[in-house]
């Protein structure tokens, strides 16, 4: 199976804009979706985005939580076995560690569940300023 780093993380003012990266090493890149997630201090992790092996979607409309619809994008390079998160118009409540998951692609189906991930990178930390 894949193993998973991120990288991109940092200190950004509100309003700005930070990249997130994560490099996958071993296994077929492409038979996994893949998802982003985010942990604030003192809260559970919660689901950010996801996308297909292929980037097409049954169920596209669950690609992105709804508090960063429209700010971010996820996007990824089989080629380069890389997944990304584009941000945009960060605000405060963006700050958590950001994590990206892998799971078995199925269908094309898009999964926002903590629970059905079994591939995890060890995060990376955004904290945005206000």
């Amino acid at each position: 199976q894949v193993q998973l780093v991120e990288s991109g993380g940092g200190l950004v003012q509100a309003g700005g804009s930070l990249r997130l990266s994560c490099a996958a090493s071993g296994g077929t890149f492409s038979r996994y979706t893949m998802s982003w997630f985010r942990q604030a201090p003192g809260k559970e992790r919660e689901f950010v985005a996801a996308i297909s092996w292929s980037g097409i979607s049954t169920n596209y409309a669950d690609s992105y939580a709804d508090s960063v619809e429209g700010r971010f994008t996820i996007s990824r390079d089989n080629a380069k076995k890389t997944v990304y998160l584009q941000m945009d118009r960060l605000k405060p409540e963006d700050t958590a560690v950001y994590y990206c998951a892998a799971k078995g692609s199925f269908a094309g189906l898009l999964f926002s569940r903590v629970d059905l991930y079994n591939i995890w990178g060890q995060g990376t930390q955004v904290t945005v300023s206000s």
